[in-house]
């Protein structure tokens, strides 16, 4: 951990904290107070119930026609709340694919104190939506706070990455998913029922997602911004190598230093990249192809659909209720235990590596959840397989599809293309994520315990191209790392 001083060690902290808090937060926290926030809801769609004399309104209706309202009001209220799901990684691709302009505009570090702006209005209007009876706050809510979640994704694993000595770098970028998977983890602890996951308790649930955001913003402002930023895109030599100083903890910086200004030499070469001259010219066409397959892999690998649905996958395997809530704790816990595992050994295995490690075990849990979920019913012990297989996939994931993409593609591109290729990574990142949290559960309608047979073959797909395409980026600089793209 050479390197790794006080200071860097507070502004990692104050740069991701109050970012990925945000994303892992908001993914989890509606999935223990579901059942409330739809009776809720639904106590606002139909405000008017049937009595017990069948007066509707004052209508008298029979009974088919009681059922008939009642269907109706079911399918409203289950519309309503896919939309409060949905629309979060909505916003998060609409906070995506501003990466590009926020970070070049304000910098690493003005565009994560920016970014809160969206926390505050987001807390806000979720935080409220119950006292003023609008589930449309609630719905609103989620989309700005996916606006922030997702211009997060971006702008702080690349502050993080360019903040970091290069022996470091995956470590530290892997910091960003290990506070994703805490918060993922604190959301369902904070939405159980003995806690705030109460009739009264759940608008707090929502709006406590301010804290790390107010914590950010005390904390920020005492740190630097990015050095490669500072020297690259203001120029600034002077600001750029106190910045380093103080990051670093010496003044003996000039190996950094040096190596910022070969980047920025060939970035006066080279000017600001733009979308077009990335898709057409090759040497920024394959590494763009390559962050934007290693995004892809993390998400339509399935992880969602564990993180989503495992209490439904435990139960659908014969667990009973309270059976399945604890599984599917334990599952947030491997994954935060994991991740940690995963920063230890990035700098040591490799990225590449770890990625199709993690990749293989996930491949290999799939196959036997498949094959538990199948066979539960005429061998009852496949249950305790199919728990088994849900966190061995979760530890696959965290070794490496959870916490690599999100750093790799700050290593593949130099300066000047980097904001626009996170940019358009990310924004495929939440797509990805939004087509399998819409189209897992009518896949699963269709296909069964079957549906899982096509993640079985996405990942056997990716663990190809990861092995046979995508470099190592290991102990490399940005510069060596490009001109092998060049």
């Amino acid at each position: 951990m050479e390197g790794l001083t006080a200071r860097l060690g507070f502004a990692i902290a104050a740069g991701a904290i109050g970012s990925s808090f945000q994303h892992g937060y908001n993914t989890g926290v509606l999935n223990a107070p579901q059942g409330l926030i739809e009776k809720w809801i639904k106590s606002y769609v139909c405000p008017e119930t049937v009595n017990s004399t069948g007066i509707l309104n004052g209508i008298d209706l029979t009974n088919s026609n009681q059922t008939a309202v009642e269907d109706g009001c079911d399918t409203s209220v289950t519309i309503i709340w896919s939309w409060t799901v949905a629309i979060y990684c909505i916003g998060g691709m609409m906070g995506g694919s501003m990466v590009g302009l926020v970070s070049s505009r304000l910098g690493r570090k003005g565009g994560l104190l920016m970014n809160n702006i969206f926390v505050a209005i987001g807390a806000a209007l979720m935080g409220a939506a119950k006292a003023a009876g609008s589930y449309q706050m609630l719905i609103a809510g989620r989309l700005v706070i996916g606006i922030n979640s997702g211009l997060n994704a971006g702008l702080a694993p690349m502050y993080l990455a360019e903040i970091s000595p290069s022996n470091l770098r995956g470590a530290l970028g892997t910091v960003y998913q290990l506070i994703v998977t805490l918060s993922i983890l604190l959301s369902q602890v904070l939405g159980l029922s003995s806690v705030l996951g109460s009739e009264s308790g759940w608008p707090w649930l929502l709006a406590l997602t301010a804290v790390p955001a107010v914590f950010q913003c005390i904390l920020l402002p005492f740190c630097p911004e990015s050095p490669k930023y500072i020297l690259l895109d203001q120029d600034d030599e002077i600001a750029a190598e106190n910045a380093l100083q103080w990051l670093r903890g010496t003044i003996e910086v000039h190996s950094e230093m040096d190596d910022m200004k070969q980047e920025q030499a060939n970035m006066k070469m080279e000017p600001k990249v733009t979308l077009k001259e990335m898709i057409v010219k090759t040497s920024l066409r394959r590494p763009l192809i390559i962050a934007v397959m290693m995004m892809l892999a993390q998400q339509l690998s399935g992880i969602n659909c564990a993180m989503f649905y495992s209490t439904k996958i435990f139960s659908s395997a014969g667990l009973d209720p309270v059976a399945s809530q604890s599984a599917t704790l334990g599952m947030g816990a491997m994954n935060v235990a994991m991740t940690f595992v995963s920063l230890i050994l990035i700098e040591k295995a490799g990225r590449k590596t770890l990625m199709v490690s993690g990749l293989v075990i996930m491949l290999l849990s799939t196959t036997a959840l498949l094959t538990s979920l199948l066979t539960f019913e005429a061998v009852p012990f496949m249950s305790y397989i199919a728990v088994g297989a849900v966190i061995m996939f979760v530890v696959g994931f965290a070794t490496g599809p959870g916490s690599i993409p999100w750093f790799f593609v700050t290593e593949l591109f130099s300066q000047s293309g980097r904001a626009t290729a996170t940019s358009l990574a990310v924004s495929i990142n939440w797509a990805a994520n939004f087509l399998v949290g819409v189209g897992f559960s009518p896949m699963q309608m269709l296909l069964g315990s079957w549906v899982f047979l096509v993640f079985v073959v996405i990942q056997l797909c990716f663990i190809v191209y990861v092995s046979l395409v995508v470099p190592e980026t290991k102990g490399r600089t940005v510069e060596e790392i490009t001109a092998s793209f060049r």
